[in-house]
């Protein structure tokens, strides 16, 4: 089992995917032609088709796409399901398979997403706001003379210099995010509700409040699984 990340380049073509998608195989010792099923979990519609091409022409599969018309195992309470990202409902999947509801998931990826699914395994909808990164890119490209940062917590909350100050803002003004949503989402429920977090920077963030009680990096990937099985076994 091994995972991957790489640049969303929507002008790759399917068989220069496939030449990235088998040299990361070799690195993993995956042997590519024992590749027996594919799930793509897209939210490019540019780079969807290339790699439903890309499954079809080298590793001789039907992919399962996801979206909210395949089987889940949830129903989807979303005024228009069509809309809701695979992520998202791959996260909803998945945390729901593994920590029951209700359930909070929350998405640090290129948006922050809060995902809200009920006891019952329904997906309720949730929060879509700005990412870390794309708060950090924005104020930089905005703003001349703000630099670029790493996404790291700075020692204080008051900075002294322009990159902590910028650094306080995007960390600590997400961790404020995180909780205020969470509570807001708690009142509007009425019930007790587990918050997990999954994200490149989800260890990052719960390191820094107590309302996050687990971190699964890879809850996509275990959706998407999940998601593959149960339509394939239909």
């Amino acid at each position: 089992m091994a995972d991957w990340r790489v640049a969303s380049l929507t002008h790759r073509t399917a068989d220069e995917s496939w030449v990235t998608f088998r040299n990361f195989c070799a690195v993993s010792g995956i042997p590519p032609e024992e590749i027996k099923g594919v799930g793509i979990s897209s939210v490019v519609p540019d780079l969807t088709g290339i790699y439903e091409a890309m499954a079809r022409k080298y590793a001789h599969v039907e992919p399962v796409t996801i979206s909210a018309e395949l089987d889940l195992g949830i129903r989807v309470l979303y005024k228009d399901p069509a809309s809701v990202g695979a992520d998202r409902l791959c996260n909803a999947v998945a945390g729901y398979a593994r920590y029951g509801g209700p359930l909070i998931i929350i998405d640090f990826g290129t948006a922050t997403t809060f995902d809200v699914v009920s006891a019952q395994g329904d997906y309720l909808g949730g929060v879509i706001t700005l990412g870390m990164e794309s708060i950090a890119s924005e104020l930089h490209r905005r703003a001349a003379k703000l630099p670029k940062i790493e996404l790291q917590f700075p020692t204080a909350v008051i900075g002294q210099d322009t990159s902590s100050s910028m650094q306080a803002g995007v960390m600590f003004g997400t961790v404020d995010t995180v909780e205020g949503m969470v509570r807001r989402i708690r009142e509007e429920l009425g019930v007790s509700v587990r918050v997990i977090a999954t994200g490149g920077l989800s260890s990052v963030v719960a390191k820094h409040t107590a309302v996050i009680e687990a971190c699964e990096p890879s809850l996509v990937l275990d959706g998407v699984r999940l998601i593959y099985d149960r339509v394939k076994k239909t």
